[in-house]
């Protein structure tokens, strides 16, 4: 007979809070990404829960989120100037109003995207990457393209619709060392970005 698993309980609260701004909730689309809750959630899907997410945009210096490297998060320190109780009222908005879902692993309850959530983050982290290939071309080649294999796939199917929407031929040299260590779906992709951009060039 198994063992019957005592989960970790949590109660959400959101104190009363009626509303969020945009920005609270999903990370602006700026050359400075000040951070929001989604934004801050994403290191943390199925391995951290509401208190450290908390932790991370109060901006705390607790052994818990540097040692993880959430200090480098672009949602840290978004609340700073709130208590760590105040935010977690918010995550708890965010929870309550289906932009964050808890869910179990084992015992422990751990943060999960809700659809309409992930519809959002998708989005901003896309822009994100696409500002990154800025910088790539900025500091110049050799094109270490490894950090994006193995990201969620319809985010990188957007990034590269972003990409081929610029129709600017400077980028195909990102695509291509992209292509080179990627799977062969992606690079099917990327392969019709790079059509697409030398096609708009030519017009």
């Amino acid at each position: 007979m198994s063992r019957k698993v005592r989960r970790v309980r949590y109660t959400l609260d959101p104190k009363g809070i009626k509303s969020l701004t945009y920005e609270e909730i999903a990370a602006p689309t700026r050359p400075i990404v000040d951070g929001a809750i989604l934004r801050g959630a994403d290191p943390l899907i199925m391995s951290g829960g509401r208190s450290l997410l908390a932790k991370v945009l109060k901006g705390s210096r607790v052994k818990e989120v540097l040692g993880l490297g959430l200090d480098q998060n672009p949602a840290y320190g978004y609340y700073a100037d709130l208590t760590i109780e105040q935010i977690t009222a918010r995550i708890d908005w965010a929870i309550v109003h289906g932009y964050l879902k808890i869910e179990y692993d084992y015992r422990l309850p751990f943060l999960v995207y809700a659809e309409r959530g992930w519809e959002i983050e998708r989005e901003t982290y896309a822009e994100e990457l696409l500002r990154g290939f800025d910088d790539l071309l900025a500091k110049g080649p050799p094109y270490d393209m490894t950090y994006l294999k193995d990201r969620a796939r319809d985010m990188i199917l957007l990034l590269l619709d972003k990409v081929e929407a610029t129709g600017d031929r400077k980028y195909i040299p990102l695509l291509e060392a992209w292509a080179e260590v990627d799977y062969r779906k992606v690079r099917e992709r990327i392969a019709q970005v790079v059509a697409g951009i030398h096609r708009a060039s030519t017009q």
